[in-house]
């Protein structure tokens, strides 16, 4: 059986926390200290840590979680965080604590990031970093738009039913920017509502399914028409309405909202 649990994290952080009959994993610790006592209150020992790129928010904690304590990092291939000392690249598959992990290279947030997928027998879960957020996705600071729009479209083709774990708890304002582009979607704004009273009550909005994700995120969304008139209308540049224009001016949009 496996289990994933979020702790906290800086001021909106999330280090995801795998545990199987096998060990026990953290994704992206950008803190140690939470995780250390998540461990020692749980008599618990960290078996393995998994990084999705380089940002110090998400590596922070690796050097003191491995001081007295040698673990296996896995982690992205010629990144420039020298933590890792298991490299991986896309297509490689692993198998950690039990799970088997497929890595999918994701550039366009940092040139360095990758996704760990797992089937988990038709229960399948991604952790995406800063790639795909709930209701939105990265900002693109080392790569291209053309990179992360082919990165988007690579997770848009898993399996439909798969958990999104991603870094950060931006889905309240990933979504009230979601509305000002594709205002009559009714299931967009019914997962407002949703995620407002979960806020409220310290519920986190993460995990989302990529069903979900599809059907309200705009930045899976740039070949709907809707979108498509919305951006057009705002940016009146754009002659061609080709999905790779309205999702560069979807975020350009949003990195100046």
């Amino acid at each position: 059986m496996i289990k994933i649990e979020p702790i906290k994290a800086f001021s909106d952080n999330y280090i995801w926390l795998v545990t199987t009959n096998e060990g026990l994993l953290v994704v992206d610790p950008g803190d140690a200290s939470p995780v250390k006592t998540y461990l020692q209150n749980n008599n618990k020992d960290l078996s393995n840590i998994l990084i999705t790129h380089h940002h110090f928010d998400h590596t922070g904690g690796v050097e003191e979680l491995v001081s007295n304590n040698p673990l296996d990092v896995y982690g992205p291939t010629n990144s420039i965080f020298d933590g890792v000392n298991k490299e991986l690249k896309d297509g490689d598959k692993v198998k950690i604590i039990g799970i088997d992990f497929s890595i999918i290279e994701v550039p366009g947030h940092t040139l360095d990031h990758i996704a760990f997928y797992a089937d988990n027998d038709g229960d399948p879960f991604l952790f995406c970093g800063d790639t795909l957020f709930a209701g939105g996705c990265g900002r693109i600071f080392e790569g291209t738009f053309e990179q992360m729009f082919n990165s988007l479209n690579k997770l848009s083709k898993l399996p439909q039913n798969t958990k999104i774990y991603c870094g950060h708890e931006y889905t309240l304002s990933n979504l009230a920017f979601a509305l000002e582009v594709d205002k009559s979607n009714h299931t967009l704004v019914q997962r407002y509502k949703n995620c407002v009273k979960a806020r409220n009550n310290d519920i986190p909005t993460i995990p989302s399914s990529l069903d979900l994700e599809l059907k309200t995120n705009p930045f899976l969304r740039s070949h709907q028409k809707d979108i498509q008139e919305c951006i057009m209308q705002k940016f009146d540049y754009i002659d061609e309405p080709n999905d790779m224009n309205i999702f560069k001016a979807t975020r350009e949009w949003k990195d100046n909202a």
